[in-house]
């Protein structure tokens, strides 16, 4: 099952992923980090920054904890006239049964707050989930600015 809420996969990548292990949380901390750096370096604002660097690090325990572990896609993107930064985590994990479920503020399926997914979708521009029973999860975000 797909969802998506906006333009990533129409994106052009302007540069190759950096791609980033997602195994512990020094891994999690890492990719805060590159995030962060990839954001300024783009010019975003600290609002901007705040948002999808929680957004990533949501995400990255996520994989973590429901996925096993797996990896995350840092890359800088263009559609038109705006430019941004496209994160995408991966999972070989046991798949999303229920994606509206799954996105409900509240519904955990592991003892968090269950505010992970959703509130990764409304922290950013664009959100897009591939998922099936016993397939992984993919979950793509990104964030867009004008230039």
């Amino acid at each position: 099952m797909r969802m998506t809420g906006g333009a990533v996969l129409g994106a052009q990548a302007q540069e190759r992923a950096q791609i980033l292990s997602l195994h512990s949380d020094e891994d999690v901390v890492r990719l805060r980090k590159q995030v962060r750096d990839s954001m300024v370096a783009m010019g975003f604002g600290l609002i901007e920054q705040t948002k999808i660097i929680t957004a990533a690090s949501e995400l990255a325990r996520n994989t973590l904890r429901y996925g096993g572990g797996g990896e995350a896609r840092i890359a800088r993107v263009s559609d038109g006239a705006r430019q941004g930064l496209e994160l995408r985590f991966v999972d070989a994990g046991p798949g999303i049964d229920n994606i509206p479920l799954a996105l409900t503020d509240g519904y955990t399926s592991g003892g968090g707050l269950g505010l992970g997914l959703g509130g990764a979708k409304r922290l950013a521009d664009a959100f897009h989930i591939d998922t099936a029973p016993g397939a992984g999860t993919t979950v793509t975000i990104a964030k867009w600015k004008l230039f």
